[in-house]
């Protein structure tokens, strides 16, 4: 006869079942049962150092690969230490299942050691949530957990299990199929709406494709090329969806928005039909709401009906997934004498374009004896890998110039905060994308003031000798908020100048990493040339960047997208 597994033992057997293959986490008391079955699992455990950087890890690795990050921590300050990561996971729907420790379900309730309402906490945060409350309960909330993060808009699921379920005696029986009744996410987009859609868009005379994260999340980046090449119609994107149409492709305008470029915002302004697909019409992208895209017709495409109209009215809503919608549309695109008339009807919108284009280029003023320019740093970084890289970015000025100055020919390749706008998301986020991708080259574009808030990831980084390459835009200020401050608070900068920070490299040396520093243009090229050739542990490239340099376009909160302050 079988013995019994305990709640811990089946835990990990039903994370295996699931094809989880590396969970990151942090023991503690609360969880001391599922450490100790660990010591016999196939399953990859990564130490952290901080139990945010255990959420962003796996919040890195999820966007790295589509599939979900896992956690496990333990109760009370383990638990309410991944609150930030989990946020940061919900407003860019990214598929994540964080499980954490909790007391005993008798002392629930009582304000017993290290106990929080971790359920309650996450409520706002997370797509779904679950307490355990009896061992017969275990498996198929695990079930239903990685289900609901993983199908319709992804998100994360927090599932508390208390000690006394880990120690419980359980038998293996995982189901094999979920079903909810509240939760039946529609894939297939309206035919009706979907034909309607199309006659629009060949009727259109100024068209623009608007693609944001879900094209990513949807695996959609193949058929929105084809689609906008098909119909030889410009496409933008958002933060979250750079690398969902080709950086390179002649029919990309570049990001629009905040720091989009004067051709796609221009464009946005003017154009007759706005096709937004997988994308929420987000405030750093539409500036002010009642005048974005005012002679547009606009069709939306998005898996998540509660996005339909949230912020901007929309013609044509389309509920389903991005890559099913998509497929349609192709599958309606006219016969080829059909289609090059509509395609010569596009000649002037094109030639407009391209107007726009010439007239204002991203650009900065180099100066090979000046100071480094940020910009200049990723420029070189782009050469050095000829884009075959994985990005992260933290959360600023380092974010913006990351986007705008690196080309991503690919999907999953630029990770970055953008709903939340986390600091110190991208070095653990570049931690998790390294794991997920251990033979590419990871990148963590930083500002020395958020490198600082998950520095402690460094030690995880050396002790699983991954060859992260960290490059910190050092000019000594919290950049955009400064930025902010010098252009609408007089110049009156409050708090943002940093008079005492570390010495990267001694810290890099001291944690056991790889520390180099550039001072002048000429020391970038070596330095980043240094770095690539390490293979075995981090390295932490130091660049002292000119501190009044500014990302530019930038339009004003709560202006119009044509209202771009420029260089």
């Amino acid at each position: 006869m079988e013995t019994k597994k305990n709640g811990a033992e089946v835990f990990l057997e039903c994370l295996l079942k699931e094809g989880v293959d590396t969970i990151f986490g942090f023991p503690g008391g609360a969880v001391l049962p599922v450490y100790d079955a660990l010591y016999d699992s196939k399953l990859n455990h990564i130490l952290v150092r901080h139990e945010q950087g255990a959420v962003h890890m796996a919040d890195g690795y999820a966007r790295a690969t589509g599939r979900p990050g896992v956690v496990v921590v333990t109760s009370g300050p383990g638990a309410t230490n991944t609150v930030t990561g989990i946020a940061t996971a919900y407003m860019d729907s990214v598929p994540l299942v964080v499980f954490t420790g909790q007391v005993p379900t008798a002392l629930i309730g009582n304000d017993a050691f290290q106990e929080a309402d971790i359920v309650g906490i996450t409520r706002p945060c997370t797509k779904h949530n679950y307490l355990v409350k009896d061992i017969k309960d275990l498996q198929r909330i695990i079930k239903e957990a990685f289900y609901i993060a993983t199908t319709g808009r992804p998100g994360p699921v927090l599932v508390d299990i208390p000690k006394d379920v880990f120690t419980a005696p359980c038998e293996l029986k995982y189901p094999d199929k979920v079903h909810i009744e509240s939760y039946q996410p529609n894939y297939k987009g309206h035919p009706g709406q979907i034909k309607k859609a199309m006659d629009f868009i060949l009727s259109a005379k100024r068209p623009v494709v608007y693609a944001g994260g879900g094209v990513i999340l949807s695996n959609a980046a193949e058929e929105l090329k084809n689609f906008t090449t098909k119909l030889n119609i410009p496409a933008t994107t958002t933060l979250m969806g750079l690398g969902g149409f080709p950086g390179t492709h002649p029919l990309f305008m570049g990001m629009l928005g905040m720091h989009g470029t004067y051709c796609a915002n221009m464009a946005v302004m003017n154009t007759d039909c706005l096709i937004a697909i997988g994308a929420r019409f987000d405030d750093r992208v539409t500036g002010k709401i009642d005048e974005f895209a005012p002679y547009a017709g606009i069709v939306h495409v998005d898996i998540d009906p509660t996005s339909i109209s949230k912020n901007v009215r929309v013609d044509i809503p389309i509920v389903g997934d991005v890559r099913d919608v998509l497929k349609e549309m192709i599958r309606l695109i006219p016969a080829q004498k059909e289609l090059k008339a509509h395609k010569e009807s596009l000649k002037d919108w094109h030639d407009q374009l391209k107007t726009w284009n010439d007239t204002h280029q991203l650009s900065y003023k180099f100066e090979p004896k000046g100071k480094i320019k940020p910009q200049y740093v990723v420029e070189k970084l782009y050469e050095a890998t000829g884009g075959d890289a994985i990005v992260t970015t933290e959360v600023g000025q380092n974010q913006m110039w990351a986007a705008q100055f690196f080309k991503y020919d690919r999907p999953r390749t630029f990770i970055t905060s953008g709903g939340l706008g986390t600091m110190g998301f991208g070095f653990p986020a570049a931690i998790g994308a390294q794991i997920a991708c251990p033979d590419k080259t990871v990148i963590g574009i930083a500002g020395d003031g958020s490198i600082q808030m998950n520095i402690q990831e460094l030690a995880t980084a050396v002790q699983y000798k991954l060859p992260v390459k960290i490059a910190i835009l050092n000019n000594m200020v919290l950049g955009m908020v400064r930025q902010w401050q010098e252009f609408f608070y007089n110049k009156r900068y409050s708090h943002t100048c940093v008079s005492v920070a570390p010495d990267f490299v001694r810290l890099a040396e001291a944690y056991g990493a790889v520390g180099l520093r550039a001072k002048t243009p000429a020391e970038v090229g070596g330095v980043i040339k240094e770095a690539m050739a390490v293979k075995d542990r981090p390295v932490i490239m130091d660049f002292r960047v000119d501190p009044a340099e500014c990302v530019y376009p930038m339009v004003p909160a709560g202006q119009p997208l044509n209202k771009m302050l420029l260089v």
